[in-house]
């Protein structure tokens, strides 16, 4: 194993020279119980464990908590805020769900679950700064942990239905 990074984004810096948060990392392997978040520069793999993104899954819900609860009292606020809450905090509750998942297929669509909720949560933060209800600075990086949820369940989903898919080649050959 190679060096222990604290972030996504750590790791794939480390191998690549940058990291486009829109972008998968090249490879994820899905849950091999290692801890913090590992990188391997020499086989170019990186690996975070369930237990890791289940706490920063809720620890993400936690900051949108702070981040709805401090906003302007306005009718606007009121309306993207209550969005935000819902699909911020389900990101991590969907993953959980994910993680008792009964097969391959179910995996993948609670997984895809989190990546549409993780998405729709950028689009209310968007709006919020956008509509000048926040200043950008103060959610750069909320927005930034979302984006690399996003990026990490994209590549989850991506290396388990190519998983299934060879898995059905090895068992069903032509």
């Amino acid at each position: 194993m190679g060096a222990v990074f604290k972030t996504v984004s750590g790791c794939a810096r480390a191998y690549l020279g940058g990291f486009d948060s829109h972008t998968p990392p090249p490879f994820f392997d899905w849950g091999l119980g290692i801890a913090d978040l590992t990188c391997d520069l020499d086989s170019r793999r990186w690996y975070m464990n369930q237990a890791e993104l289940k706490n920063r899954t809720k620890q993400l819900a936690l900051r949108v908590i702070r981040l709805v609860e401090s906003l302007p009292r306005t009718s606007t606020c009121k309306v993207i805020g209550n969005q935000l809450l819902r699909s911020g905090t389900s990101v991590g509750a969907n993953y959980r769900a994910a993680c008792r998942a009964k097969s391959t297929a179910d995996f993948v669509a609670k997984l895809a679950i989190v990546e549409e909720e993780a998405d729709e949560s950028i689009y209310w933060i968007e709006l919020l700064v956008e509509s000048d209800q926040v200043k950008l600075k103060l959610v750069e990086s909320l927005l930034g942990e979302f984006d690399e949820i996003v990026a990490i369940v994209v590549s989850a989903i991506k290396t388990s239905k190519e998983n299934r898919n060879l898995k059905s080649q090895i068992t069903n050959p032509k």
